[in-house]
């Protein structure tokens, strides 16, 4: 019985195996192609592994105990690798980006490759804010390691209402900007792809030579169970997956669009997979060691300076009290002494409180690991090393977010025919220079843990879902199967198939009603400082102001729309013009 397509007229718009090859032997010379294929995997590394793997995993982690780790490993094997694999296929299988390939597959989801413009975008800005903090604080601990400090920021609403309508150099943290125009991208990627391992080894074994780092890889692997029935931990475990693939960008599918047509992309799947899992929890590993050993200063410092009230208050000898005997003598001078213990005000200490108190967002990167490192013997070499790796991460996550920027407005015609491809990156970068410019204001960090709740979590999940729904139903599975089997030599295994068919979208469709059912009716939080708290530093939750919703519709809302919106704006087109 002869197969019969979803699409009609999708021939037509798709090549078959004999053309597509002849198109590759008539276009060797002239297409872009990746010199080799360690270049392409390092790329794809580069652009996967980024700065997300390092600060927003590791915080992750932290906001949901090591519990997590179970939801994000089960959606990575479930959700990330499928479509992983299904963004290198249909790139390499269609060679072109993400715009042409969803308008190819079907008109009517041309939305689909709009969708990922603008939430990669984001993303992409996300990337750059980061990239100007590092330079910045890495800038301002060279210079000077005594002045490196922390400064409280005022009230956070305060500073978003004032931020938002005026611009205030005075409190600018000014950043470091790199502008570049290169050719070079395959080159480099060898040094900003490897350069993040090998300083993550240098920082593992120093971690674990410090006091404490144990127990803050004790804390990372203990899993709280509870957390496991909260639509919140599996709705950022499945964004994270998104965010560390970086999946749903149209990065990736540009990048395999540059394969040859028989490239294996079933193994580079497989393999970057790994690579990018073993990177989370490799770089989640080096994070806690240095926070445990964070934790047991504090909790040393808290307890030395309790014992040295209780010396002091009872003129008690020296090291009469240590830390092997805190506990009973408190405990034998509360019994006998209760009023004067009291007034005391004696501190708690533990240490599992200090190992779970962070900031959110990048405050794990950039407050909590630095302040760690300036306790560390040759502070200024360890924060040199550290701030480098983070460069280098987002650096070679650039390169592909560009690129999933780029190609659309190419496929779109935005910018002229006669500028050249260096112009074009040129503008976009400005425009996006410019724009990320709200994050080095005083409330820039609220504007980036906005940006990341809301840019990265629900849009990534929805593009994923329309791209495994628009290859599965709408392309056809069996077609998808037999361009596989041209391509690699073999039809996809069973774990293929009932992941692209059921597994996987219907996982993407559970978290989101999930969320969408817990999230609609309550009021949301944001994460600050409490400067009036008597035992500062510690944070605070507040509600975010009324007018922040409408942001939020912005980042989240509109992106989620522009797939029913094309598809809408096209029907209305080819009615009216027919």
């Amino acid at each position: 019985m002869k197969e019969r397509m979803p699409n009609p007229g999708l021939d037509q718009r798709v090549l078959s195996h004999a053309q597509l090859e002849k198109l590759e032997v008539e276009e060797a010379g002239e297409r872009p192609k990746w010199d080799n294929k360690a270049q392409y995997m390092l790329t794809c590394v580069g652009f996967c592994v980024g700065l997300g793997n390092v600060w927003r995993f590791p915080y992750l982690c932290q906001s949901h105990g090591g519990a997590f780790m179970i939801p994000f490993l089960i959606l990575l094997v479930l959700e990330g690798i499928p479509l992983l694999h299904l963004e290198f296929a249909i790139g390499q299988r269609l060679r072109r980006g993400s715009i042409g390939v969803w308008s190819s597959i079907n008109p009517y989801m041309l939305g689909v490759g709009d969708y990922c413009s603008p939430t990669h975008y984001t993303i992409t800005l996300l990337l750059g804010c980061c990239g100007s903090h590092a330079g910045s604080v890495c800038l301002q601990f060279l210079i000077n390691l005594q002045q490196c400090h922390q400064q409280t920021i005022p009230t956070p609403s305060e500073l978003l209402l004032h931020h938002a309508s005026q611009w205030d150099p005075g409190m600018w943290n000014p950043p470091v900007h790199l502008f570049c125009v290169s050719q070079s991208q395959g080159s480099a990627v060898y040094v900003t792809s490897t350069l993040p391992y090998v300083v993550l080894t240098i920082f593992l074994i120093r971690g674990l030579t410090l006091k404490g780092s144990i127990s803050g890889i004790k804390f990372l692997f203990t899993p709280d169970l509870d957390e496991l029935s909260n639509p919140a931990t599996w709705l950022d475990a499945g964004a994270q997956v998104f965010y560390s693939f970086s999946l749903a960008f149209g990065g990736l599918i540009s990048f395999s669009s540059y394969n040859s047509v028989h490239n294996n992309c079933e193994q580079d799947a497989v393999i970057i997979s790994i690579i990018n899992a073993f990177t989370s929890i490799f770089a989640a590993t080096v994070i806690y060691t240095i926070i445990g050993f964070r934790a047991t200063q504090r909790y040393d410092d808290c307890l030395a300076g309790n014992i040295l009230t209780l010396i002091n208050t009872f003129d008690l000898p020296e090291k009469s009290i240590d830390d092997s005997n805190y506990a009973s003598s408190l405990s034998h001078l509360n019994s006998t002494y209760p009023a004067i213990i009291s007034n005391l005000q004696l501190k708690t200490c533990n240490l599992n409180t200090f190992l779970t108190e962070g900031v959110e967002g990048t405050g794990l990167a950039f407050i909590v690991f630095t302040e760690a490192i300036t306790k560390m013997p040759l502070a200024p070499l360890w924060s040199v090393l550290f701030f480098i790796m983070l460069f280098c991460l987002g650096l070679s996550s650039m390169f592909g977010n560009i690129e999933g920027v780029l190609v659309p407005l190419q496929d779109l015609k935005i910018f002229p025919k006669s500028w050249s491809k260096e112009a074009i990156s040129g503008v976009t970068c400005l425009v996006c220079c410019f724009i990320g410019l709200i994050f080095v204001q005083g409330s820039g960090n609220y504007w980036l843990a906005l940006f990341d709740s809301f840019a990265g979590s629900i849009p990534l999940l929805i593009t994923g879902f329309c791209e495994m729904v628009g290859v599965v139903y709408v392309y056809g599975i069996d077609r998808f199967n037999e361009d596989l089997k041209f391509m690699i030599g073999h039809k996809p295994n069973i774990f293929w198939q009932s992941t692209w068919r059921v597994i996987s979208p219907l996982i993407m469709l559970v978290i989101f009603l999930f969320y969408f059912a817990t999230t609609i009716s309550k009021e949301l939080f944001y994460i600050s400082w409490d400067p009036e708290s008597v035992t500062f530093p510690t944070l605070k939750q507040k509600p975010y102001p009324v007018w922040i919703y409408i942001i939020i519709f912005l980042l989240a809302g509109v992106p989620s729309l522009a797939v029913p919106g094309a598809a809408v704006f096209r029907a209305i087109w080819k009615h009216k013009f027919k």
